[in-house]
């Protein structure tokens, strides 16, 4: 454990990485894991899906409101997500940090350990197994996920099919909800990030906070789906309008969603739900934890929502929605 006063700056990168190595999490897959140029990850299938996020403090997180447990939680959630979202079983992360040199060194532990916490309860067997760390005045967590097929066909956006039924997996609108708790009442006087502010919100909104700030999306139920029949499949991280909309155009089709199986105006148009979005052929069972919310039609590609187009926007954009704020 390092002391209060120590920095990422008074250690340096080979006593922060002796630190930080033994608390993030070993990966099953991993034939040589952290400590080497590279690490060596196995790939039974002779296929690796690979995706990669990053959390830049600003747009992505605020440090007022977000510890370094949390945010190491997300960083291994938001991507872990993407890989599911392919059909596939995540084995290995890697991740790149680069932080101020004032950085407290327990700080970066919290983080590990936050990394190690996710994928433990998210996606068992899966681990870090390298990453690099750098400095600047600008907090960035960068990661790389990768993941197994296990002999499967990926599950595509491209796949969704006339008369296919549209389904969920996982909570939405909550984590915008817990955003715009956020900046409503975890402010101070003068409207800037406060932690004392976005303390006082607990316990009333936790599972709102807890959404927005360690999400928990469904990873094994992506395998699931893809077992199960599904002929599309996507992450829901910048809002299911959004979302659908992208895999209704991947599918050249139109995806029709009942408002009331959504719920909320919020749950349609909020962002960072990481739920699972999916479609399925109309004969078969849906799996467990999905619950239908639309249908699929033949027509120009677009998403529509009780039988009309919806093209309000919604969503997250970090090119259009970032206020500039730090906090």
């Amino acid at each position: 454990m390092a002391a209060a006063d120590e920095t990422l700056g008074s250690l340096g990168e080979g006593a922060i990485l002796r630190g930080i190595f033994p608390r993030l999490p070993d990966a099953a897959s991993a034939l040589l894991g952290p400590g080497d140029d590279a690490a060596v990850v196995a790939a039974p299938d002779g296929r690796f899906v690979v995706t990669t996020d990053t959390l830049v403090h600003g747009p992505d997180f605020r440090l007022a409101w977000s510890g370094a447990h949390q945010l190491g939680w997300k960083a291994a959630a938001s991507n872990l997500a993407d890989v599911a979202a392919m059909g596939a079983r995540p084995t290995a992360l890697v991740v790149a940090l680069v932080a101020p040199a004032s950085t407290p060194a327990a700080w970066l532990e919290a983080l590990a350990d936050g990394l190690r916490d996710g994928c433990a309860t998210l996606a068992p067997g899966c681990g870090v197994v390298g990453g690099d760390l750098s400095v600047s005045d600008q907090l960035t967590i960068a990661v790389t996920a990768f993941g197994d097929l296990d002999g499967r066909d990926p599950v595509l956006r491209s796949g969704a099919r006339s008369g296919d039924v549209v389904a969920i997996c996982g909570e939405l609108g909550l984590a915008a909800r817990g955003l715009a708790l956020l900046f409503a009442r975890g402010v101070d006087a003068d409207g800037h990030p406060d932690a004392r502010a976005a303390a006082g919100l607990r316990p009333e909104f936790d599972r709102e906070l807890d959404a927005q700030l360690a999400p928990q999306p469904p990873i094994a139920s992506g395998v699931a789906a893809a077992r199960g029949g599904a002929t599309a499949m996507m992450d829901v991280s910048d809002g299911l309008a959004l979302d659908a909309r992208r895999l209704a155009e991947a599918s050249g089709a139109v995806l029709d969603l009942d408002s009331a199986a959504v719920g909320s105006p919020l749950a349609l148009t909020g962002g960072e739900d990481h739920a699972l979005l999916a479609t399925f052929p109309p004969d078969v069972p849906l799996p467990s934890g999905f619950r239908p919310i639309g249908r699929v039609h033949d027509g120009s590609p677009g998403l529509r929502v009780d039988g009309r187009p919806f093209d309000a926007r919604g969503g997250w954009d970090p090119y259009a929605d970032w206020d500039g704020g730090v906090g």
